[in-house]
């Protein structure tokens, strides 16, 4: 029986979200970069999670004389470094191209690349990925996280604030029955 499509790849550019984000660019100005990246990680697995993408960010290794190197998070996200002389564009370009056939045979159903830059928006599209600015990751992200909150809070509210109103009517019947003596 075939597999069933993965929903979506999500390609991030890591340093584009955290320049574009207000709450990322104040953790990084504030406790550094590696807090923002932190950040932007835990962030993403939480939204990959809930939306069952695969999700890769990406960070330049542009101007640092170091090998690429891929963390993997969780078993739907994982972080990228490029290469020396490679930038973020370059890698999430090359994905998409490799993700072409993948998508022509439905393995993958989309391949969605998040940034705001302007240039990577019109190259990745012709690939036949989809493109989400920052801003909207960013308003996504949050709408999951209420989303996420709301779906927790309601399994935890009783709709009573009796004890007795969360427990199943067969248990509070043979409670019933023990406190009368029966």
């Amino acid at each position: 029986m075939p597999r069933s499509p993965i929903p979506a790849v999500l390609l991030v550019d890591g340093y584009n979200i955290i320049g574009a984000w207000p709450c990322l660019k104040k953790t990084r100005d504030k406790n550094g970069l590696e807090a923002a990246r932190g950040q932007l990680v835990e962030a993403m697995t939480s939204y990959s999670s809930y939306q069952g993408y695969d999700t890769q960010i990406v960070f330049d290794a542009h101007y640092q004389n170091t090998c690429s190197n891929k963390e993997i998070i969780t078993e739907l996200v994982s972080v990228y470094y490029t290469d020396f002389g490679q930038t973020a564009d370059t890698y999430i370009e090359k994905i998409c191209a490799s993700l072409r056939p993948e998508v022509s045979q439905s393995r993958i159903s989309r391949v969605i690349v998040a940034t705001s830059d302007r240039a990577q928006q019109l190259t990745v599209q012709g690939y036949g990925a989809e493109w989400l600015s920052a801003y909207q990751l960013c308003g996504e992200v949050e709408t999951t996280v209420c989303r996420m909150r709301q779906k927790y809070q309601s399994r935890k509210q009783s709709k009573s604030r009796f004890l007795a109103s969360a427990i199943d009517p067969t248990a509070r019947q043979k409670l019933a029955e023990l406190r009368m003596g029966i």
